[in-house]
């Protein structure tokens, strides 16, 4: 059995944990607006930043952690100086963040909300390079009146070998998207419940996904489907770009 130990806390519930592996660090983020590094060698804090208001998602990729914060901030901090933000910016969707997440290439990320919307951005604030981010609609639906109804999409994973993306929405599906041609790939079967997480295994062939109700809807079931974890296997054809 390993053993356990305590690095440290936070004043308010701790929302995200993510690994920097470059450094070798583990970054937390709360809803005391902190984000705070802490060193796994020496069991003790690497330091901490302020948000300025709580963390609702948080992503790392290389010496970046990728903060989006209760009031629609997106803030890029830097492990090797938390002495202030490299930068801050708002988030380009105009409702509540749900995820972030960084492309494995370590030049832009993603970035969800509860409007059924994810938007592609770069950290390079060149004219030339932020000319290609976008934004688009993405778990969606109309029911029988016609009416769309749009679902949030909580969770966001990238592919480890193609750097395409997964989406889970609380549509209940799981969509896998092209980033570099702006398509979908393709559309898993529907889940029974709200898909709450997912992730890729090292090699990309395995997908996790974590469906679970989350009293979201206006007319939920009279009984909610239980919670589940279903590990998917994905081939290239799935997941590879097109």
């Amino acid at each position: 059995m390993g053993a356990e130990c305590v690095m440290g806390r936070h004043d308010a519930p701790v929302r995200c944990i993510e690994y920097c592996k470059e450094h070798n660090l583990v970054a937390s983020g709360g809803w005391d607006s902190t984000v705070k590094l802490w060193d796994i060698r020496t069991k003790g804090s690497a330091g901490f930043g302020n948000n300025g208001d709580k963390v609702y998602a948080m992503d790392t990729v290389g010496n970046r952690v990728v903060i989006g914060t209760k009031d629609r901030k997106i803030i890029v901090w830097d492990v090797r100086n938390l002495g202030e933000p490299e930068q801050i910016r708002d988030s380009p969707l105009k409702y509540q963040t749900r995820a972030v997440k960084c492309f494995p290439t370590g030049d832009a990320f993603v970035v969800s909300s509860t409007e059924g919307r994810v938007a592609v951005e770069y950290f390079d604030q060149s004219p030339e390079v932020q000319k290609n981010k976008y934004a688009f609609k993405c778990h969606r639906e109309k029911d029988k009146s016609g009416t769309e109804l749009i679902y949030p999409v909580n969770c966001l994973a990238f592919h480890p070998v193609h750097n395409t993306f997964v989406t889970g929405g609380s549509d209940a599906l799981v969509n896998i998207w092209d980033p570099f041609n702006r398509k979908r790939i393709c559309q898993l079967h529907k889940f029974p419940a709200s898909i709450m997480s997912v992730s890729f295994n090292p090699t990309g062939t395995q997908l996790a996904i974590a469906a679970s109700y989350m009293n979201e809807l206006k007319e939920g079931p009279t009984t909610p489907p239980d919670s589940c974890v279903v590990i998917r296997r994905i081939t290239d054809v799935e997941a590879r770009p097109k």
